[in-house]
């Protein structure tokens, strides 16, 4: 029937997928340079016209500055705004390497005689950012996009789990008629995947990617990144699910202390379909193992861009650079997983290895889920869905 649970609007989100990740994508996942490293790089260039080259040819360690190669392949990684600064930078640009650079380049102009090209294998390497700096840069960045395309966070989500349930709006919801219930889960995940694709857009690499591979990534990997943003919604004590009325739908408003919550048991959203009472407890079970492992945010939203940036996606063209851009992605899970899950959840198996061995669920899951659907949809023809949701979840052919 669909993932359901806390949803909220996306400011000018798009209505169909294509047009969606061209609404200002670039703007989120292109690296800028700041204004002052453009202002610094022309000043060096007057000083080498007036000093006749400084030396020797400086192109060297601006091309080792312009990228950094995880596994092969360029990843820009933009950093969210710090106080003060609206700039990115990419994962190349790191205070120490700009200060060597500098001292260099004085120590040029003082020893003009000197050959440049001893010093220049030195200098490359400091501007050659390691992998743990890139994980990290990573990590930061990946967890920003996240923040930024959830509700609510995690305490205000704990918060909402300690008030007791409204069994009025339970037993509304356990009374709903079936194509009413449908239609309500659809534009709940309708809304979720609007911020869903305002992750995507924010993940290092993806709008760099070609239009058509975005727009498959996202067709075959959101509702599996719906499951894993319901895992921070469930409750794995009680088994219930936080659902949100304000989505965006016209359904009511989300009051700023969360007034507008409901918090629903698993049986609430049985159907006499036998299909759909699989997807129902496929989904709720796999929610609520990934919610018992306590991951937090950043492990989370690392979590999803791994699932998302998966090479063997049917129809995909730049599978190398997809491939590349989530294996780095899932080097800085497994150390961000390393440094807070130090011991093994059962024998040996580390959260990381648990965590990738799920991915196979998440897309049976994903083939239930539009099996369910494409029943739904030929006994009920005459239902309007979301544009969204038709374009996403096509069952026409």
């Amino acid at each position: 029937m669909g993932s359901t649970f806390a949803a909220g609007p996306i400011t000018g989100s798009s209505k169909s997928v294509s047009r969606g990740l061209r609404l200002g994508g670039g703007s989120l996942s292109l690296v800028t340079v700041k204004q002052e490293e453009d202002e610094e790089a022309e000043e060096e260039e007057e000083e080498e016209e007036e000093g006749g080259g400084g030396g020797g040819d400086g192109g060297g360690s601006d091309q080792v500055g312009e990228q950094s190669v995880i596994g092969g392949g360029c990843v820009e990684v933009g950093v969210p705004p710090t106080s003060g600064s609206g700039a990115f930078v990419d994962s190349t640009t790191f205070p120490a390497a700009r200060h060597h650079h500098h001292h260099h380049q004085q120590h040029q102009q003082l020893q003009p005689d000197q050959s440049v090209s001893l010093s220049a294998p030195a200098e490359e390497e400091s501007l050659q950012p390691n992998p743990a700096q890139i994980s990290e840069l990573l990590s930061k960045t990946i967890a920003d996009a996240h923040a930024r395309t959830c509700l609510y966070t995690t305490e205000h989500i704990q918060e909402m789990f300690r008030k007791p349930p409204d069994l009025s709006k339970v037993l509304f919801y356990k009374n709903m008629a079936h194509e009413e219930l449908w239609l309500e889960c659809a534009q709940k995940l309708t809304s979720v995947i609007q911020q869903i694709i305002e992750f995507a857009k924010m993940v290092p690499g993806f709008m760099r990617l070609s239009q058509d591979d975005q727009i498959v990534l996202l067709k075959a990997g959101s509702f599996e990144l719906a499951v894993l943003r319901m895992s921070r919604h469930l409750d794995p004590t009680t088994g219930n699910v936080l659902l949100y009325a304000g989505d965006g739908s016209g359904g009511g408003t989300v009051d700023s202390d969360g007034g507008g919550a409901i918090a629903l048991p698993q049986d609430a959203f049985f159907t006499t379909d036998t299909a759909e009472t699989r997807l129902v407890a496929g989904v709720f079970d796999l929610a609520r193992s990934v919610a018992e492992m306590k991951l937090t945010d950043a492990e989370l939203a690392l979590y999803s861009a791994c699932v998302l940036l998966s090479p063997d996606r049917p129809g995909l063209k730049g599978v190398g650079e997809i491939s590349r851009l989530g294996q780095a992605v899932a080097r800085a899970l497994r150390t961000e997983l390393e440094r807070n899950h130090r011991l093994p959840i059962k024998g040996d198996v580390s959260v990381c290895d648990a965590l990738l061995a799920k991915v196979p669920a998440l897309r049976e899951l994903s083939i239930l889920h539009m099996d369910a659907l494409a029943k739904f949809k030929r006994s009920t023809p005459h239902l309007e869905f979301p544009a969204l949701h038709k374009e996403l979840f096509s069952v026409d052919s």
